[in-house]
């Protein structure tokens, strides 16, 4: 008996938009609800969708919102963001809000794809957290606190490992500035303690400090580690 599909809730004002991701979507198996504004967005949650496409530009309930009333109803649906290019502050807020991702338009379908994925995984993650993470040659061993790329032990100060440790568990998510100073520390302080931190981790677990491949940039928003294998 195969497994029901996986529903998929797209919230855009824009028709071809939501003819693309019916017809992108639908090809990989998934099932589509559509809304075309806010009201109908909240109407369609009773549906149940595992994974929500949130334009932010509706025309009748702002996106941000939305995206705040969604999480209060619902705290564990993925949610990826469809916003504009270069707003980056409208970003930065719906994933403080509680994102899980986002994406500029015009984007490509396979980028989607993938995005989508990592925000299943990374809701997977949450509900029966791994004790072993695996991407690459990285592996972080979050019971016995070990860290490794191929066979060679890495070992990281305690502020160090506390950050690979966050990223780790949201693995594939963005994650703000804000968010990260949250979590390493009581309260905010200077966004340059983390640039810090995050350059010295990148020494010890990059090939190439200046090209990461696990702990990436999103530029003026904050980072993401690589999701898992």
């Amino acid at each position: 008996m195969s497994a029901p599909p996986i529903k998929v809730l797209v919230i855009d004002d824009e028709p071809p938009i939501r003819k693309l991701l019916r017809m992108g979507l639908s090809t990989q198996g998934y099932e589509i609800l559509e809304a075309s504004n806010g009201k109908t967005a909240l109407e369609k949650l009773s549906e149940d969708p595992a994974l929500i496409i949130l334009d932010l530009g509706l025309p009748d309930i702002q996106g941000h919102e939305l995206l705040r009333t969604i999480r209060a109803r619902n705290e564990a649906v993925p949610i990826v963001v469809l916003s504009s290019r270069g707003d980056e502050a409208g970003k930065v807020q719906a994933l403080d809000l509680g994102a899980d991702d986002y994406l500029t338009k015009p984007f490509g379908m396979d980028e989607l794809l993938a995005r989508l994925r990592a925000a299943l995984r990374h809701q997977l993650q949450i509900q029966g957290e791994r004790p072993v993470f695996r991407a690459g040659d990285l592996s972080v061993d979050l019971v016995r606190r070990i860290v490794k790329v191929g066979e060679r032990d890495v070992k990281l100060s305690p502020k160090e490992y506390d950050l690979l440790r966050v990223l780790v568990q949201h693995a594939g998510k963005v994650l703000t500035h804000r968010f990260l100073l949250r979590e390493l520390w009581d309260e905010l302080t200077d966004a340059q303690y983390l640039r810090v931190y995050v350059r010295q981790l990148r020494q010890k677990i990059e090939a190439d400090p200046e090209r990461p491949q696990f702990v990436l940039t999103e530029t003026g928003i904050g980072y993401r580690l690589k999701a898992g294998d």
